[in-house]
């Protein structure tokens, strides 16, 4: 009675699109209230139990609402940086007030779990779930072209009961014409209920999320961040291994530009006991910034080198990745990189007989095609399980009730970031973001390139 009497100091939202008059001015707490009031009517009784009341409500009493928030995951991505506060009274549109998928992150190990339990439900009973979106839509915003990961998520929503709208490129819509990202997703948000972007520009999903009336899903910027792809070499380690937790896994190729081992990274550095190799020529290391801010305050072993046989004979997991042309800007630097790494038969020889090979495709040479009927490879179950896993995040996604944090950080005077490929170049309008990191290092919150400000 007395939790009930409290709660009810802030009018509960009816729906999440209430979301905002609910947190306006009230930040964690009026989201701790919101969950509570959930937990306390029953309108989701599968998704509370009396642990997580008991949490919230420790939350809701007066106190440091908005560090303790954190530990429930009520805004898995926001309340990591506990005390920010609401951003609703500086402005921010209604795409803060609900959930996207931008990064890793956005999702705690806890929800990350339940989704991944769903994912391998829906792989053993597909038929289950063919219903589960009837009468949605999912648009699908691809700026680069794609193979896997458009279809996967069209085979995804078709297999759910919904229907798929959208364009495969960007040549092909008016994007052409010069329209810009928040206004498509404005647009899109009139016809969809979801949508899934692609871009060559880092940042651009996170941009589009903060204009957007509908969850917007991060199907890959520039060389910055793929969270799908990740949950769906996540779902392929666990149906291999029975685990994400206590494993060596080696990354081999381009680790500079790859997208999908950045996020794989972020990914896996949140369960205990694992450990990184990282192989690759000087030229296509892993970032800094990814070592800084991800293996080292995760306290994760970790080597760098540069001969993927050295490795071979330790590993669980091998990651393996081509050399994008693409991401190159210098057609030479590409030709001489491009063969680097090559797996063949006498390679697997030195690996462990239950060593699973993923790689996120396209290949081009750096796995032999005799290596297919390896049971060790991985990588064309790990392309099925991307339909499956993406099932189970557009049902995700679409009820949820929690929202995700866009833009934690503040204009600095003078502050430009320098990543030629970060989409606040191309949309000029968009807010020079940064973190800072003290010592006058900023990150740039759209694609997590470092600055150091002089003074």
């Amino acid at each position: 009675h007395t939790l009930q009497k409290h709660c009810q100091k802030i009018k509960p939202a009816r729906s999440s699109r209430a979301l905002p008059a609910l947190y306006k001015g009230k930040g964690a707490h009026a989201a701790a209230c919101f969950k509570i009031r959930n937990a306390l009517y029953n309108r989701r009784p599968a998704r509370y139990n009396v642990q997580e009341i008991a949490a919230a409500r420790q939350t809701c009493l007066p106190g440091e609402c908005e560090v303790q928030a954190g530990k429930h995951g009520v805004s898995p991505r926001g309340l990591q940086q506990a005390g920010r506060g609401c951003r609703a009274r500086e402005g921010f549109l209604e795409g803060m007030y609900m959930r996207h998928l931008i990064d890793p992150l956005d999702f705690t190990v806890e929800e990350l779990d339940r989704l991944l339990r769903l994912g391998e439900d829906i792989r053993r009973e597909p038929g289950a779930y063919s219903e589960s979106c009837k009468g949605k839509k999912l648009a699908t915003l691809f700026y680069e072209p794609s193979t896997r990961t458009r279809l996967s998520f069209e085979a995804a929503m078709l297999n759910l009961g919904g229907s798929v709208l959208g364009f495969p490129s960007a040549n092909v819509s008016s994007v052409s014409k010069g329209e810009s990202v928040a206004d498509t997703i404005r647009i899109v948000s009139c016809y969809a209920d979801i949508a899934a972007m692609r871009h060559p520009l880092e940042g651009a999903p996170m941009r589009a999320a903060r204009f957007s009336r509908i969850p917007v899903i991060n199907a890959g910027d520039g060389g910055h961040q793929h969270p799908t792809q990740t949950l769906t070499d996540l779902l392929t380690i666990l149906t291999r291994r029975g685990r994400l937790s206590h494993l060596k896994i080696g990354f081999c190729g381009d680790l500079k530009y790859g997208r999908t081992v950045h996020s794989l990274v972020n990914a896996l550095a949140r369960y205990e006991g694992n450990e990184f190799v990282f192989i690759s020529p000087e030229e296509l290391r892993v970032p800094g910034h990814l070592i800084e801010n991800v293996v080292k305050p995760a306290h994760i072993p970790y080597a760098e080198v540069t001969g993927l046989e050295e490795a071979m004979a330790d590993l669980d997991i091998l990651y393996m990745t081509r050399i994008q042309k693409e991401r190159f800007t210098d057609a030479g630097e590409y030709e001489r990189l491009k063969g680097s790494y090559v797996l063949d038969m006498p390679k697997m020889v030195l690996g462990k007989a239950d060593m699973a090979v993923l790689h996120p495709l396209p290949r081009v040479d750096e796995i032999e095609v005799a290596l297919d009927e390896d049971p060790r490879a991985m990588y064309f179950k790990q392309a099925k399980y991307g339909m499956y896993v993406r099932m189970a995040l557009i049902i995700t996604m679409l009820n949820l009730d929690t929202h995700t944090t866009l833009l934690r950080g503040k204009t600095f005077p003078g502050a430009v970031c320098k990543n030629p490929n970060c989409i606040t170049h191309t949309e000029t309008y968009l807010p020079k973001s940064f973190i800072s990191l003290g010592n006058s290092l900023l990150e740039c919150e759209f694609c997590n390139e470092r600055l150091l400000m002089e003074h």
